[in-house]
């Protein structure tokens, strides 16, 4: 989280400040009109820089997944550079609008506008297209406005969601038009100017790759559905699907599902470990949502489904002599996949305490996952809410005594794994880098 926040205001920060470079006058201008000028070229400059990695990061390119820590935390990043370009986009619009609405109120005289001597050929072509540009601008504005409040409301169906949000594309490169005719002619020959041009390319080819449905498309196989198993207890499928050509993966990763194309591709975390002679990969679906609570009736043995990935760096890999895992809910998904691993590959093992809080019970699902722990050296740790209370910070650390040396593995609720990571903080915990937690959450 930390990484990611980081990136975020610095890039802000450096689209700022090279802005500032190409205007070094711009703290000591004064008056409505040209103080417009200026804000509206930083804000614009600000939101389609925001815009344009949004694009870029929802390629989900494998070359950054490292660096930001996971595909989770890149869709995190994603999600609030488009929080970012849609707040920047309203004061854009208000910076443009504002003045005049104050001049058609007669608050305000509007400045007469000055000359177009001794123009280039292309400016002077670019400033002829203002009006164009301008319009359209405004009508992608509106839209974006739209789609993007759209994507963050959770109550709107995933399919419908996936439907719209790729609409997002076809408003980008509008906007790209936009600001290759209003964007200042003289930033284009200083760094502020070179930056956007890299960005809007970027953007542009992502926006593409996104309309021509080519996302993910290099990291794609298809297979087919081999055994469908119900977990009534704890409303859960297990889908377990043969797909050759696969990759393979390591445990605490995840994947993009699909078996009805116009439903689109679901993130789901592997519950299998790999074995490159059986090609074989389980996923557990918990009924959450419209989709998900439909799949046990749609999906049938035989059925064809493609896999894309795979995604992660919540793998287990650490330095730390000891490990402390927490499962909250279907959030203990990863530990069977690593406890699965483990059993497989025992020269892996390490003292590990593996913390399992649930507040529903499948007596199947449970002696499932006592068999796994069984076959390794992992010390588990079960808690049913309404038998034995909530899971806390203190009776992990009254239960392992050198948690100090233990790294700490969390996949459950958001709030939950919040919770935990203070309480440790306020412990002296480095939770910088010793506690990580899948934030599995796409939009």
């Amino acid at each position: 989280m930390r990484r990611i926040t980081w990136v975020f205001w610095s890039i802000l920060a450096v689209l700022a400040f090279l802005w500032l470079l190409a205007e070094p006058e711009a703290l000591h201008i004064r008056g409505i009109f040209p103080a417009r000028s200026l804000l509206a070229q930083l804000t614009g400059v600000l939101a389609i820089g925001c815009m344009s990695l949004a694009m870029l990061l929802a390629l989900r390119p494998r070359w950054l997944e490292a660096w930001l820590d996971g595909l989770d935390k890149m869709y995190r990043l994603h999600k609030w550079l488009g929080i970012g370009a849609l707040l920047l986009s309203i004061l854009h619009w208000l910076v443009i609008k504002g003045p005049k609405w104050a001049v058609g109120w007669g608050w305000i005289t509007r400045p007469a506008k000055g000359g177009g001597a001794n123009l280039s050929t292309l400016e002077a072509f670019l400033r002829s297209q203002r009006g164009l540009a301008e319009s359209i601008g405004e009508w992608a504005f509106y839209a974006a406005v739209l789609l993007i409040a759209l994507a963050l409301i959770k109550r709107f169906p995933y399919r419908l969601f996936y439907q719209s949000h790729r609409l997002l594309a076809l408003v980008y490169l509008a906007l790209v038009a936009h600001s290759l005719v209003l964007l200042k002619f003289s930033y284009w020959t200083t760094p502020v100017g070179w930056v956007t041009a890299a960005l809007l390319a970027v953007g542009s080819w992502a926006a593409l790759q996104s309309l021509f449905r080519r996302i993910g498309a290099e990291r794609r196989v298809s297979g087919s559905i081999t055994g469908l198993h119900y977990f009534p207890g704890v409303r859960s499928l297990q889908v377990d699907a043969r797909v050759p050509g696969w990759p393979g993966h390591k445990p605490g990763q995840f994947a993009f599902a699909v078996s009805d194309r116009s439903e689109g591709f679901h993130p789901y975390t592997i519950a299998s470990c790999w074995q490159p002679q059986d090609p074989q990969i389980s996923f557990v679906v918990k009924e959450l949502g419209d989709h998900t609570r439909t799949l046990r009736e749609q999906l049938r043995v035989g059925e064809k489904i493609a896999v894309e990935g795979p995604y992660g760096c919540f793998t287990f890999d650490d330095d730390r002599r000891r490990q402390i895992w927490v499962g909250g809910g279907i959030g203990v998904t990863p530990f069977i996949a690593r406890l699965r691993h483990l059993a497989s590959h025992p020269q892996d093992n390490r003292p590990v305490d593996f913390f399992h809080s649930t507040a529903e019970v499948d007596e199947e699902a449970l002696a499932r996952l006592t068999e796994d722990v069984s076959r390794t050296q992992v010390q588990l740790h079960l808690l049913i809410s309404g038998r034995d209370g909530y899971l806390t910070g203190e009776r992990i650390r009254a239960a392992v005594p050198d948690w100090r040396q233990a790294s700490i593995w969390f996949c459950g609720p958001a709030g939950f794994g919040r919770a935990l990571r203070e309480d440790f903080a306020r412990q002296g915990f480095d939770v910088h880098r010793h506690f990580h937690q899948e934030m599995f959450d796409m939009r």
